[in-house]
């Protein structure tokens, strides 16, 4: 295989994964040992045979959470897997050694399926990560060193900035980097979300794992391999699978209580009869039964799951959500506040209308100023020539043409020489007149020999997502708790206002600095509504900072915004933004409903013991049923569709 050319990998396969967890291991020798004795147990083999086997069964499907119980125990906490082990020793204690072993095959199988599920999940998350490409062909020399360059393969892990790099047709790109020889198409819809491959040639950027078209590109890399997107993802991804949600985090704490509840209840259910007279055997086996269904295991496993399934789902579609903690809170906005530049807008000039004086056209006017353009690097300046390139602004028989004497003015615009003729290019003040009735942006005037000529107004191109996006959590937010959209940003008022017109914000804040955008987010926090702040400079972080949760426009996000933030969004979708919210909101469902079950098979269990008799091996069934259950009800959110649902 060519350097950089892996491809990504899906997770693997259920079978897959089973195979390589030792609890799902473990499971299926104590399931095989229980399908051996229990066919010998009722065939009547010598009882010491089957006997055996059920304590082998008992052992391999029992000592990992005995071990991690007894360990627990140690540190002065108390397991509910102990609880599970303790059962099982009791009822093979009075001869029950078939419900014991059963005990510990359903226990160890639903511990099994636990495992999978959480795997699974990690497996979804990580799977991004294997768009890095392990080797990279390596420049030595670089382009433009005189000798003929010499290529060699290195691990794309050692790449640091300013190497050069060879990305050959089909390949992925080993890192962050901008083209500096060579034209092709790119693939970056596994990183970006862009739909079709993107054009790339001498001076536009290009990202690790990104897949080459057919044409060789000569990379400068830019960013080192360890703070690359894909690096980002790495670090985001292991944050989040070490955290836990503020709910389980409490249950954690209630799981301790309720399990020293269980013991005690326990010894009451057991004693209390012996002492009224009550025989031993099943007195016991009842207390026994009572231990099992009162077990909190399902009420545990209630919240991860569904949180975890969501963190997964998410990043699949380019949201890297940082904790647990995060994603469940996320489903409680009320605000979502966007700033402008680079967020709602793509942070780059657009031509939207050439005034031209009498006598004058727009073509000419636009074309003179290109021509004097196309040597400048300023913003207002590319985004002259790029509409003067679009072929409705182009003569029949020729494009525009660059002028020649090019001389930048600091501070006031650029000049040139076209055909023996001066021409230049002026900023100027917003003209209100002259046909612009009502345009807000950057005016610049044309002079031909000191002659204004006509003027072109530009302004910051907003993102094609961003009315879509804006409606969309309108309907998660004002349409559900009653409050706006909100628009912060430095800019001026007219500026805002064309901006939030464009995109249905009702709730405008302008001329803020960076202070003064977490001042109106602390105010909304104060009156207790959690607000949501979504940016991408270094003046949004101390917002995203104030904010209940920040989110961080990945691709071209400051750092600073990036490690403030509690998600990323690193394919820079806005629609992202309502998704993951409405996402978050399925999952808290998701856990409310596993609580409600876990509670019903409790009670219902608990109150057939006390009041009934209770079979030991339905006891089990019934207990360990509800732990499948809601791990396999939070495994929902891993579906594709859930995303869009």
């Amino acid at each position: 295989m060519r350097p950089g050319g892996r491809v990504l990998a899906e997770p693997p396969s259920l079978l897959a994964t089973g195979v390589r967890l030792p609890e799902v291991r473990w499971a299926a020798l104590a399931l095989l040992l229980f399908l051996v004795a229990w066919p010998l147990q009722l065939a009547g083999a010598p009882a010491p045979l089957w006997w055996g086997l059920y304590l082998a069964c008992c052992v391999a499907g029992g000592w990992e959470p005995a071990w991690a119980g007894t360990t627990a125990l140690r540190e002065r906490t108390l397991d509910v897997d102990l609880l599970m082990i303790v059962a099982a020793i009791a009822a093979a204690s009075i001869g029950q050694v078939f419900d014991g072993a059963l005990l510990i095959v359903i226990f160890a199988t639903s511990g099994a399926l636990e495992a999978l599920v959480t795997q699974r999940t990690a497996d979804s998350v990580t799977s991004l990560l294997t768009l890095a490409p392990e080797r990279a062909t390596l420049l030595v020399n670089g382009p433009g060193g005189g000798a003929r360059e010499r290529e060699r393969e290195v691990d794309a892990a050692d790449l640091a900035v300013d190497h050069v790099i060879l990305v050959r047709p089909g390949e992925r790109v080993g890192g962050d980097g901008v083209v500096v020889d060579g034209v092709s198409e790119v693939d970056q819809a596994a990183v970006t979300g862009e739909s079709v491959p993107v054009r790339r040639e001498v001076g536009d950027e290009v990202l690790s794992g990104t897949v080459n078209g057919t044409g060789a590109l000569t990379v400068r890399v830019t960013r080192a391999a360890s703070d690359s997107v894909i690096a980002r993802v790495v670090a985001l991804v292991s944050e989040a699978s070490r955290t836990k949600a503020a709910r389980q985090l409490f249950i954690e704490r209630v799981e301790q209580r309720y399990s020293l509840g269980v013991v005690v209840a326990t010894l009451l259910v057991f004693t209390v009869p012996l002492a009224l007279g009550q025989e031993f055997r099943p007195t016991l086996l009842r207390a026994i039964t009572f231990m099992i269904v009162a077990s909190p295991c399902a009420v545990v496993l209630s919240t991860m799951p569904p949180l975890l399934a969501a963190i997964a789902n998410a990043g699949r579609h380019g949201v890297l959500v940082k904790s647990a903690t995060v994603m469940e809170r996320l489903g409680r906005t009320q605000v979502v506040a966007f700033d402008k530049t680079g967020t709602l807008t793509q942070g780059a000039p657009e031509v939207v209308d050439v005034l031209p004086v009498s006598g004058r056209s727009r073509d000419e006017v636009l074309r003179l100023a290109a021509a004097v353009e196309r040597h400048s690097e300023h913003p207002l300046g590319r985004a002259l020539v790029r509409a003067a390139d679009t072929p409705a602004e182009q003569d029949d028989d020729e494009g525009p043409r660059a002028a020649e004497d090019f001389r930048a003015l600091p501070g006031r615009g650029v000049e040139g020489v076209l055909d023996g003729r001066r021409v230049q290019v002026l900023q100027a003040a917003d003209r209100g007149g002259e046909g612009g009735e009502g345009l807000v942006g950057t005016v610049v005037d044309v002079l031909l020999d000191g002659e204004r000529v006509g003027s072109v107004v530009l302004r910051d191109a907003l993102r094609p997502d961003a009315p879509d996006a804006v409606a969309r959590t309108r309907a998660l937010t004002e349409d559900v708790h009653g409050h706006p959209v909100h628009l912060l940003t430095g800019d001026d008022a007219a500026t805002a206002a064309d901006v939030a017109a464009r995109t249905g914000i009702t709730a405008v804040h302008a001329h803020l600095l960076p202070e003064q955008k977490a001042a109106v987010v602390a105010d909304l926090e104060r009156r207790g509504v959690p607000v949501m702040v979504v940016g991408d400079g270094v003046n949004d972080a101390p917002a995203l900072a104030a904010a209940s949760t920040g989110v961080a426009m990945g691709r071209h996000g400051s750092d600073l915004a990036l490690e403030t933030a509690d998600l990323v969004v690193i394919r820079d979708e806005l629609t992202a933004v309502p998704a993951v919210v409405a996402l978050s909101r399925r999952a808290h469902r998701l856990v409310v409903a596993n609580l409600v079950i876990a509670a019903a098979f409790i009670v219902t269990l608990v109150t057939w013991d006390l009041v009934g008799a209770l079979p030991l091996p339905l006891a089990v069934a019934g207990h360990e049923g509800s732990t499948v259950v809601v791990a396999l009800n939070g495994l929902r959110l891993l579906r594709r569709g859930a995303w869009g649902a």
